[in-house]
């Protein structure tokens, strides 16, 4: 297994332990911190595994940051307007 897949990994468990936490910004912080981390880590995957392994690790983190992905699909979709 890649070094960039060993990261996703810990990446996605680190990210289900801070949910686990409770949090007075409803882990808004903590969720820009990991898009801010995930983004170059999933280019990464992309180019040491293929683009098929990193639409499942791209799947896989936004079932862990639903909120980000739903307003972001909200307001893309009020600019479409």
């Amino acid at each position: 297994m890649s070094m960039s897949l060993v990261l996703a990994l810990v990446w996605l468990l680190i990210a289900n332990v801070i949910a686990m936490f409770p949090s007075k910004d409803y882990h808004w912080r903590n969720a820009y911190v990991l898009i801010g981390v995930g983004i170059p880590l999933l280019i990464w995957v992309g180019w040491q595994n293929g683009f098929w392994v990193a639409l499942i690790v791209l799947i896989a983190a936004m079932s862990v940051l639903r909120w980000p992905v739903i307003y972001l699909v909200r307001w893309i979709k009020s600019l479409a307007r």
